[in-house]
Formats: C-alpha cells, structure tokens, sequence
C-alpha cells in the first residue's frame, strides 16, 4: 500500500512539475504581459522609485536591497532614542528575577 502511495504522489508531482511545460508546447500565442508601474498620480519620492521600477528591474532591485537595512537601522536608532527618553533603558541590564 505505502508503495502505491508512493506511486501516486510521485506521478502527481511530476505531473505539476511538467504542465507548465506542456502548456508552452501547445502554442499559446497569447500576448506578453508587461507589468510596470503606474506613474499618472505620483510624485517626489514615489515617482522616482515607480519610475526606477519601471526602467530596471535590476536596479530597483539594487535599490532595495540597499535601502531596507538603512531603514531598518534609522528606525531602531529612533526607537531606542524614544524608549529612552520615556524611561525605557536598555543598556543596562538588570534581571528582576531575584
């Protein structure tokens, strides 16, 4: 039984592995897809990054790469500055439980 199983999970498997392949074989003459961004409503800084999406996927790609770390980065520094300046301190570390 577990044998037949087998069978039939790898015979479904291969089945979805290979229907997008057989669908290009069939000769969908569809026409491409292009997706880019819409640029009509935007401006400053959305607009320069709608239209960076739009010019190279790579370097937008580049680009946010880059800037995710930084963000993440200023928004713990200010995080930290605020918990501090509420009362919150953690730099030193004390364990309550005595």
């Amino acid at each position: 039984m577990k044998k037949r199983l087998y069978r039939i999970w790898w015979a479904l498997t291969t089945l979805l592995l290979l229907a997008p392949s057989w669908a290009l074989a069939a000769g969908g003459k569809g026409a491409p897809v292009v997706i880019v961004a819409d640029t009509r409503k935007l401006d400053g800084m959305m607009a320069w990054w709608a239209n960076l999406y739009n010019e190279s996927h790579f370097y937008f790609t580049l680009a946010t790469v880059v800037m995710i770390p930084v963000v993440g980065m200023l928004f713990g520094i200010l995080a930290d500055i605020v918990m501090s300046w509420i009362g919150i301190d953690l730099k030193s570390r004390e364990l309550a439980e005595h």
